[in-house]
């Protein structure tokens, strides 16, 4: 699904983000109740946090380290960059664009919407967390995007 522009049932306010995580849905909301609508792949299991966040950084090409619970999970496929990290550039799991989500109690959350170079992850609960559109999509929402604009990610329904 490319992403395109649509009416939606419930109205949501304007210029912010809205993760739906169970349609594997991302919103850029628009005024009278449109929203621009991207395909999303989702935080697996319980590494999903529902909450209401806020840009509070925006990167191109974002240099990539992973957090201490990746390496703890997987540390077969991590450690090896727990103390560089990886550039930015393609191959990066932060892929193309990252719009970083902070609270006003934490700062930093370590959660991102970035891109990524694997579009079979869309429309999937694959992640360490974050949600991920294709790099081409995340090109496009980043642009639209400013700093400090209010993202709430949906709680998910129990399985």
């Amino acid at each position: 699904m490319a992403p395109h522009v649509e009416h939606l049932g419930s109205p949501l306010p304007p210029y912010e983000v809205h993760v739906f995580p169970d349609s594997f849905r991302l919103y850029w909301t628009l005024p009278d109740s449109f929203a621009w609508t991207y395909p999303i792949r989702v935080g697996r299991d319980d590494l999903y946090e529902s909450g209401q966040y806020y840009v509070g950084a925006k990167k191109e090409w974002p240099s990539w380290t992973p957090t201490p619970g990746m390496i703890e999970r997987e540390p077969e496929k991590y450690e090896k960059y727990a103390d560089e990290g990886m550039p930015g550039g393609p191959g990066n799991p932060l892929g193309a664009r990252a719009l970083y989500l902070f609270t006003e109690d934490r700062g930093d959350t370590f959660l991102r919407i970035h891109g990524t170079d694997d579009p079979d992850t869309i429309g999937r609960a694959v992640s360490n967390g974050c949600a991920g559109l294709v790099n081409d999509h995340m090109v496009s929402l980043y642009k639209q995007v400013p700093m400090d604009t209010r993202v709430v990610l949906y709680p998910k329904r129990p399985s």
